[in-house]
């Protein structure tokens, strides 16, 4: 483990120095030596796809005027990556600054970021869904001078809560609007100019800062460089089967690491591909994409892929070019996950990963059993995997434990965040998930959910997910999530939240419980409380959040 992060340099001195937790010297040579990390940076990356295919199209939206169809060639992302980049160093934005970035899926979103590769200047990644409290963290967290948005977007204006962060973050000078109206701003499209020579940024340098996909407190920033997140695209890219031929519906906010490298937008520019930036992930606004523009693979969030599952048998659209859909950000069930051939005509492939590095994919040619009730291996032979107790003892195969993972696209430590570093990763440097799984004798992982999803009743430990999967298997149950309540007897008792499937016969909290008991499930695993609701509390990227269903059990 290096040393803790210092803190961020003053706003406007982009060049100064910038540290971030990184790899140790030998095993930063280690993965060079191995190849994983080739020295590429994003920016010379999107040079050479356009250099090699110039004319081919790079990203689709339909954010034209009326919600027309616009579309970029390699060649066209590229130019405007660098009139971009130009117009903003004209503006003071240099090497190292901080940019928060928050942008919905449309074409814009990778010309910004790409822009900001080749100045070196570091785009922080925030969702449409983030408002004051999380925006003016960032600025004021990261020093930001600069924070780009669209005018509007699914009914909120951007420019209000540009005016409340501007007069809030005295380090931020620049509001940049992408839209028709930019208000008291300056448009986006009025910042480009004649294209100048930047120097190429070092690859081992920080590229940008994501999320963490924590569900408590305010988000920590991670610090991604050139070199490991583009080891986890060309891997993620080879093991998706990506080509030149490949089409990929950007769903999920194009932010969130998932849509952004699993293999998600980037991973399909290093492919060669093409990107189509889908507003909305309802079936009505993503149904016809994938008809009209041929999409071949696109990934979603557990709760999206029920919603499309139950959607796409009564669609009029045609879904026969999807191949591959890639479920990830929580555990999929295994029943939900057997419905998604019938429904969707198409491969599952399932996805397990962190934004903070580890990836594990099911492999295309994985046997169907192995697909349904796995999430996959990792994606590097020196990705290392430990899977210990509560003391840190390593644990054996087919064990279920605490997740313990180091290698060469996942970090050594959050930016600036010394403390919270010193709990989240080990002395050698490997970092704690978080989560608790298993291992096969095959390689794969079995995620069994999270170490606080892990119900103590009276002392007999009741995984979450597993009382889900069984919820989930009765025909009337739509989706559900177990969490832990307290209680004044057995300190903990569990409380199903659980949303029933439309057109079938309606089942009632006795039944369920009876039901999952004749499954087999121990008595103490049957929930206590059974809640019926509508729809789940989601985070921004449209995961359920948990920790909103455990505030609400507590209130009731």
């Amino acid at each position: 483990m290096t040393a803790p992060t210092p803190a961020p340099p003053a706003p406007g001195t982009g060049s100064a120095p910038y540290a971030a937790p990184t790899w140790p010297a030998a095993f930063a040579e280690r993965y060079r030596a191995a190849g994983h990390w080739e020295g590429l940076t994003f920016g010379a990356m999107l040079r050479g796809r356009a250099s090699a295919h110039p004319d081919r199209v790079a990203v689709v939206d339909r954010a034209g005027p009326g919600g027309t169809r616009r579309s970029w060639t390699y060649a066209e992302l590229d130019l405007r990556a660098d009139r971009l980049a130009a117009g903003l160093a004209a503006r003071g934005i240099g090497a190292g600054d901080r940019v928060v970035v928050q942008l919905p899926n449309v074409a814009e979103f990778l010309e910004v970021i790409f822009a900001l590769f080749r100045l070196g200047a570091l785009p922080v990644f925030a969702l449409p869904a983030h408002r004051e409290s999380e925006i003016t963290y960032f600025c004021s967290f990261t020093g930001a001078v600069a924070y780009v948005v669209p005018d509007t977007h699914a009914g909120f204006d951007y420019r209000t809560l540009g005016t409340t962060v501007l007069a809030r973050c005295p380090e931020l000078r620049h509001v940049l609007v992408a839209g028709g109206d930019a208000g008291p701003f300056e448009a986006l499209s009025d910042v480009p100019a004649e294209p100048v020579d930047l120097p190429d940024p070092d690859p081992s340098a920080v590229a940008f800062l994501q999320l963490s996909g924590g569900s408590t407190g305010v988000p920590k920033l991670i610090p991604r460089t050139h070199d490991d997140y583009v080891c986890s695209l060309r891997g993620s890219a080879e093991i998706c089967a990506l080509d030149e031929d490949s089409v990929y519906l950007c769903v999920l906010p194009a932010a969130h690491n998932f849509p952004l490298s699993s293999p998600g937008s980037l991973g399909t520019l290093y492919a060669g591909g093409r990107v189509v930036m889908c507003p909305q992930p309802a079936p009505d606004v993503a149904f016809p994409l994938i008809q009209d523009e041929g999409v071949t693979v696109t990934g979603l969030v557990p709760p999206l892929a029920l919603a499309w599952i139950d959607a796409a048998p009564g669609s009029a659209h045609d879904l026969s070019t999807l191949d591959v859909l890639l479920v990830g950000g929580a555990r999929l069930s295994d029943e939900a996950a057997r419905r998604v051939r019938p429904a969707l005509g198409c491969t599952l492939q399932q996805v397990f990963g962190m934004a903070e590095g580890l990836v594990c994919y099911t492999r295309l040619d994985d046997d169907p059993r192995t697909i349904v009730t796995t999430q996959g291996r990792p994606i590097s032979p020196d990705d290392e995997i430990r899977i210990v107790d509560d003391a840190d003892e390593d644990l054996p195969v087919g064990t279920t434990g605490h997740l313990l993972t180091r290698g060469p696209y996942t970090i050594r430590g959050y930016w600036n965040a010394p403390d919270h570093n010193a709990r989240a990763f080990t002395e050698d440097g490997f970092y704690r998930t978080g989560d608790l799984v298993r291992l096969t004798p095959s390689g794969h992982l079995v995620v069994e959910g999270r170490a606080k999803d892990q119900i103590n009743r009276g002392g007999e430990k009741i995984a979450a997910e597993e009382v889900e999967n069984h919820l989930l298997a009765h025909p009337s149950v739509h989706d559900a999530n177990v969490v832990g309540e307290f209680d004044p007897y057995l300190g903990e008792r569990s409380c199903a939240y659980v949303i029933r499937r439309r057109g079938v016969e309606e089942v009632r909290a006795l039944a369920l419980k009876r039901f999952v008991r004749d499954r087999g499930l121990a008595a103490y695993k049957v929930p206590d409380r059974i809640v019926f609701v509508d729809a789940f509390p989601t985070t921004g990227v449209g995961k359920i959040s948990k920790k909103d269903l455990r505030a609400e059990s507590a209130d009731t």
